[in-house]
């Protein structure tokens, strides 16, 4: 017979072997730090310029950033802020290294989603998270998920959940609650309507005294950011249940949109959701946050059938979504009903030459039509290694492996983020700039 007492034991061994894999894949102190990129790289596969013009403005330039040489070879080795400096001093034929990005739009914000476990969720938005810094842009990754796949590939192990998506609802609860309140309320007959009350169980958390830049913790990417999460936040579902009940009004599922919409419109380019294999009150959050939706699923019929499954549930929560709160919406800057400015389905752990695989990307693409991403992302050994290390390809250095395996790996998400860049900066355009 097994008790909570074993399984805690189970725990506390696991635990060690967490450990363990840390000090094999981050640093002594047990913090992830960022690979130097050569110049190769930096040339031809984050600038896409050919390596002797490279080579030749920083010799031209002696006050562009130089990077380091190791003690055995020549070529230099770049930081991401060196890179980034690079960006910004640096033009190719007149043409200005910097991404596109439109003045006067917030963030745009992304949810990766599908409620199929193993669908590539985590290292979709990973990889595209690392993709786009690597690109220029600014990023905040939101990890919604309790297993915090996401999190701990960005090297964060120790979370408490007052800074998850779980402590953002509870907050957001608390203010519109007295926002709610402290409105001019009245009936027909001139007596006051009861205030709603939250019990000292919940004040008490002190979450309504958080800032909205305590919830966002640093990475060794220094351009990227991530609201993390961390296991205990798997009660946000029940928590979210109960608070529902103590202010039926509130609408729940707007908490992280109204989060987001306190940042400057200046301090990301790109917000990446990545949200638990599941349709409730985090998930809900982050597709009623999200300006774009994307779908992974694996290249199996049943990840098609989930897949299937999966957007006629989201379809029919966002519709009751809609009846239930269509009237009694506050208007600002969030409105029913909910409505995307894309919508993609890519396929993950895709092999070229397997005759099933090919056959369902066909079979997604005759339904899908071009929502399908063209371009499905290939499993590689290199693919299989990042996710065993907890790292992206990105952060792998090429001479761990033959270059050959981690360029073939590095193309094929090389060439999603490139689609993925396409749909975020025409999605852009239907984002209203603030007044």
């Amino acid at each position: 017979m097994y008790t909570h007492s074993d399984l805690a034991a189970l725990q506390a061994q696991s635990l060690k072997m967490q450990g363990w894999i840390r000090r094999q894949t981050f640093s002594p102190e047990l913090e992830k730090t960022l690979r130097r990129f050569s110049s190769w790289e930096v040339a031809e596969l984050v600038f896409r310029i050919n390596q002797s013009t490279f080579r030749g403005r920083l010799a031209a330039e002696p006050g562009l950033p130089a990077g380091e040489v190791e003690e055995d070879g020549r070529q230099r080795w770049f930081s991401l802020d060196e890179i980034n400096d690079l960006r910004r001093r640096m033009k190719v034929n007149r043409r200005s290294l910097m991404p596109p990005r439109p003045k006067g739009k917030r963030a745009l914000r992304a949810a990766i989603a599908n409620f199929k476990g193993g669908a590539g969720k985590s290292t979709v938005a990973l990889h595209f998270a690392h993709a786009a810094a690597l690109d220029g842009y600014r990023v905040l990754v939101v990890d919604f998920d309790p297993q915090a796949t996401l999190s701990h590939s960005m090297g964060l192990t120790d979370v408490s959940e007052e800074h998850t998506v779980w402590g953002i609802l509870a907050r957001d609860l608390i203010n519109e609650t007295d926002r709610m309140n402290a409105a001019p309320r009245g009936a027909e007959s001139g007596a006051a309507l009861p205030q709603r009350r939250l019990p000292a169980s919940i004040r008490d958390l002190g979450l309504a005294e958080l800032r909205v830049n305590d919830f966002l913790k640093s990475t060794a990417w220094s351009t990227i950011d991530i609201i993390p999460s961390c296991a205990n936040a798997a009660f946000v579902e029940f928590a979210s249940a109960q608070y529902r009940h103590l202010n039926p009004e509130w609408s729940f599922f707007a908490a992280v949109s109204r989060y987001l919409d306190h940042l400057p419109d200046d301090a990301y380019d790109l917000i990446i959701f990545d949200c638990p294999p599941a349709i409730g009150y985090q998930s809900m959050n982050a597709v009623f946050a999200a300006d774009v939706l994307y779908i992974p699923s694996g290249p199996g019929y049943w990840e098609y059938d989930s897949t299937t499954s999966f957007i006629g549930q989201l379809s029919e929560a966002l519709e009751d979504l809609s009846a239930g709160f269509g009237e009694t919406f506050p208007a600002g800057k969030v409105a029913l009903p909910k409505a995307f400015a894309d919508v993609k389905f890519l396929l993950t752990r895709f092999e070229p030459a397997n005759d099933l695989h090919k056959a369902m990307l066909e079979a997604f693409r005759k339904v899908f039509g071009d929502r399908v991403s063209e371009s499905p992302i290939e499993m590689t050994r290199a693919v299989e290694q990042s996710g065993r290390f907890l790292c992206s390809v990105y952060e792998i250095d090429y001479r761990d492996m033959t270059r050959e395996t981690w360029r073939r790996a590095r193309a094929s998400f090389d060439t999603a983020y490139a689609e993925f860049k396409e749909v975020c900066v025409a999605a852009w355009d239907k984002v209203e700039a603030r007044s």
